[in-house]
């Protein structure tokens, strides 16, 4: 988090109590649920013991100096590493923890919790090489995944103030697209499906994703009818797709991912 301190050292997991008024026990299940060592990367920077420690103190923090201390623990080499601008695929898995923190914890920690996201999130738009296995591909670069769950959360970031409002629009530029139909067209297809996110517009670059298909394929694509912004429902042109790589189930990202962020 932005301006966040560096904390001297681990924190004992029973060091911060349960706070009552909102179910902590479930959040705490699932963060003790999660071996986070599993979880990749860089051995120099990434320190998964601070994870499941920061995360337990953010849900059941009470007061800003709480929230603070944990936000160090998670900022400083749990989710993201402040001092490098570097990003965990930890923040991924992370990632519905913290929404819920903004949505139930306490006031202090829920803003904790969205700094945590932002930072994520702009750290991981200028990582090019990181990319992390989904429901929906196996290979989804780690800004993208982290969109994902942002905007599943659109109404909670919608109603968090002007950080969750400029969240929410940051996200809007890493959009996906879920085929559901796919005809031939020409020398490629057009896949009819639903779209998240905002698609620039023109000619785009794009990743063609099938789920247990680690390498996805380069793609352009068009809007084959013009988008509306009432409807998700949309209908791309994919140039030189093969019908059988276009077919449901799969997944259309932003290639190499050079969405940056909305102006604020």
């Amino acid at each position: 988090m932005r301006g966040s301190s560096w904390h001297p050292g681990p924190v004992p997991r029973d060091a911060f109590p349960v706070r009552p008024g909102w179910d902590d026990a479930v959040v705490l299940e699932e963060i003790d649920a999660v071996n986070w060592g599993d979880l990749p990367g860089p051995r120099d920077l990434y320190e998964p013991d601070r994870v499941a420690t920061g995360l337990r103190a953010l849900a059941t923090a009470t007061g800003l100096v709480r929230a603070a201390d944990a936000g160090s623990l998670l900022a400083g080499g749990g989710l993201v590493h402040d001092h490098s601008g570097a990003v965990f695929p930890a923040v991924v898995t992370a990632a519905p923890i913290l929404l819920a923190i903004v949505r139930d914890g306490h006031p202090d920690a829920g803003a904790t919790a969205l700094g945590l996201l932002d930072d994520a999130l702009a750290f991981a738009v200028c990582d090019r090489r990181t990319r992390v296995a989904t429901s929906y591909a196996e290979a989804v670069p780690l800004c993208c995944a982290l969109a994902d769950h942002l905007r599943r959360h659109a109404g909670l970031l919608a109603a968090s103030g002007a950080e969750g409002r400029w969240l929410l629009a940051d996200a809007a530029h890493h959009w996906k697209f879920d085929v559901q139909e796919a005809v031939t067209d020409g020398d490629g297809a057009a896949a009819f499906g639903v779209l998240a996110g905002r698609f620039p517009g023109g000619t785009q670059p794009a990743e063609l994703h099938r789920a247990g298909r680690v390498t996805p394929l380069a793609v352009q694509v068009t809007p084959h009818y013009p988008l509306s912004s009432h409807s998700p429902d949309a209908c791309l042109s994919i140039d030189g797709a093969q019908l059988d790589d276009v077919a449901p189930p799969a997944v259309l990202l932003p290639s190499g991912c050079n969405s940056g962020q909305a102006d604020r």
